[in-house]
């Protein structure tokens, strides 16, 4: 081990997912707002539509929590799951329409929490009226769903996420680091996380202060390790 270095422990940080650790910002207001206001939905199933990284499966884990549903992969759905899964009265169903959809599982699933009065939330990177779908009927359902959209985060956004990254690890940074951060990385929430975390790790490993060379040299190192996996593609 290099002088100056410390062995640290691999230990997992438990990821925040309460709705108060859901930061608000125009890109995801109106997908807030619809959750929020259950039970008092105008129908008993809603969509979650955004890309990767907008915040999707935290806000359907916002809901999972306050609807005690369960929770299942689209991919994973078939038939003979169906009714037990709707036995708590609220279903999350996540991914969709994934890489494999029973799409007779989902139209029986809608159908039934429809007879049943249960709660269903997909999440999906697109709305379900534009899935790829060979089942007419399981189509004129999905058009009956809202969908409430989440965007790539702003600016405003991946500055509130980082902040509160770096202080649910007691780490203490000033704004010139998190601007410089903000103006550098993917905008995408999970992507915040990644960095943090190594930001995090090689901290503790070589006893540094977090400043804005530090994380640069971070940000460098993880650019050199992208490149080269890509050379090795």
């Amino acid at each position: 081990m290099s002088p100056g270095r410390q062995l640290i422990l691999d230990l997992p940080h438990r990821p925040a997912l309460g709705r108060e650790d859901f930061l608000v910002s125009p890109s995801n207001a109106e997908a807030v707002a619809f959750i929020d206001r259950w039970p008092s939905w105008p129908v008993r199933a809603m969509a979650l539509v955004g890309p990767a990284g907008s915040g999707k499966t935290h806000l359907a884990e916002v809901w999972r929590r306050m609807s005690n549903a369960e929770t299942i992969a689209a991919d994973r759905l078939c038939e003979a799951h169906v009714p037990p899964l709707l036995a708590k009265g609220a279903l999350v169903v996540e991914d969709a329409p994934g890489l494999g959809l029973d799409e007779r599982a989902l139209f029986h699933l809608l159908n039934l929490a429809r007879e049943q009065g249960a709660y269903l939330l997909l999440t999906s990177r697109e709305s379900p009226t534009g899935w790829k779908l060979t089942l007419p009927d399981l189509t004129s359902r999905l058009k009956a769903i809202p969908a409430a959209a989440l965007g790539p985060p702003d600016d405003d956004l991946l500055r509130s996420v980082l902040v509160k990254l770096f202080a649910d690890r007691q780490i203490a940074v000033d704004e010139a680091v998190v601007s410089y951060l903000v103006a550098r990385i993917p905008r995408a929430l999970g992507a915040a996380d990644s960095l943090v975390a190594e930001i995090d790790r090689r901290a503790l490993e070589e006893k540094a202060e977090v400043t804005r060379m530090f994380v640069g040299r971070v940000l460098a190192g993880l650019e050199e390790l992208r490149l080269s996996g890509d050379e090795g593609d």
